[in-house]
């Protein structure tokens, strides 16, 4: 590769206009507008931005949380759809990669959603509908898990990109999926997580795994993580103090940059809402490759092999195309009137 590419990468920190989608998507075009003007080629927003994260299945049993899975299904996202449609023609009007995470419905079940990643190029083509693999732990009371079909590396202007959301970070297998396959720009996208256990800190949670990964493959690493607002205290915790003081808990989201070496490129930004913009420059992947290169000589193919299962996966699959039913022959009229 004679030219690797040098931009700017915006990692966004914000909160979704809970469980709105059509003022998310609008939320979300201004925020992709602001970056663009700052020069952004990438812009990298939250998991499940669109409409929001489902805390409730971390603060009330099913029974309880069971009436805001149906808000959270009818508020989702069809791909394709209108939502997708919109935020499509802004990574086009600003000329600018986009990954963003959606809550999507799936077509052929009301009880099915995915946590989706939407890679968009700057065309305002489609390029990529990632759908996590896993849902973490509680998560599994909303969320359905995607397959290997979506585990790609999208070459785009900015470089070969791809995407993971979460706890995905997490995954040996998936990440080194990605890196086998020429990744250089990875994103990393999540959500504030204020009701994790006590002793977890989910912003050195973030800034460690992004590290590895981006230290172990030698890439650079777009982390955009969510942030949590007043309404959604409002709304989820109501005039419960102890929750309201969970959901205000601090230390909840990171989101910035990170170099090949494992380092942040510029200071990360901690559970404030803004924009962590940073110059990346994929000619800095060269050389930390001579010690390291886990996809390439630092690597023993002869000894270890990952086989990746990377066929869509459908409720059902028929042999033959469903034959349609039979057209009623006309009966003559002068038939009938006999």
């Amino acid at each position: 590769m004679d030219h690797l590419p040098r931009f700017t990468a915006a990692a966004v920190q914000a909160a979704p206009v809970y469980l709105d989608p059509a003022a998310t998507v609008d939320k979300a075009v201004a925020l992709i507008a602001e970056a663009a003007a700052h020069g952004a080629g990438l812009v990298v927003f939250p998991e499940a931005f669109v409409p929001g994260y489902p805390y409730w299945n971390w603060t009330m049993n099913p029974v309880q949380g069971s009436p805001w899975f149906e808000r959270l299904q009818r508020s989702s996202v069809d791909i394709p759809g209108p939502h997708v449609d919109a935020l499509r023609e802004a990574a086009r009007r600003y000329g600018i990669v986009l990954v963003i995470g959606v809550n999507e419905r799936a077509p052929h079940s009301l009880g099915v959603l995915y946590n989706t990643l939407l890679t968009i190029g700057a065309d305002g083509a489609l390029l990529g509908v990632h759908r996590k693999l896993v849902p973490t732990w509680a998560e599994k009371l909303t969320w359905t898990g995607g397959d290997g079909s979506s585990l790609v590396v999208h070459p785009t202007p900015i470089g070969p990109l791809g995407a993971l959301a979460c706890g995905e970070n997490t995954n040996t297998l998936a990440r080194f999926t990605l890196l086998a396959q020429g990744e250089l720009v990875h994103a990393s996208c999540y959500i504030a997580l204020p009701v994790a256990p006590a002793d977890y800190d989910m912003a050195d949670a973030i800034a460690v795994r992004t590290a590895a990964h981006s230290f172990e493959g030698k890439v650079f690493s777009v982390v955009a993580c969510s942030t949590i607002s007043p309404e959604i205290v409002d709304t989820l915790a109501g005039d419960d103090e102890e929750l309201r003081q969970q959901f205000t808990r601090p230390r909840s989201a990171l989101s910035g940059v990170f170099g090949p070496d494992g380092r942040p490129v510029t200071d990360p930004l901690v559970d404030d809402e803004g924009i962590v913009y940073a110059e990346i420059d994929l000619a800095r992947c060269i050389r930390p490759r001579q010690m390291h290169d886990i996809t390439g000589h630092y690597n023993r193919f002869d000894v270890f092999r990952l086989e990746v299962d990377n066929r869509p996966r459908t409720p059902v699959t028929f042999t033959a195309p469903p034959t349609a039913p039979a057209t009623p022959t006309p009966t003559p009229a002068s038939e009938e009137d006999a």
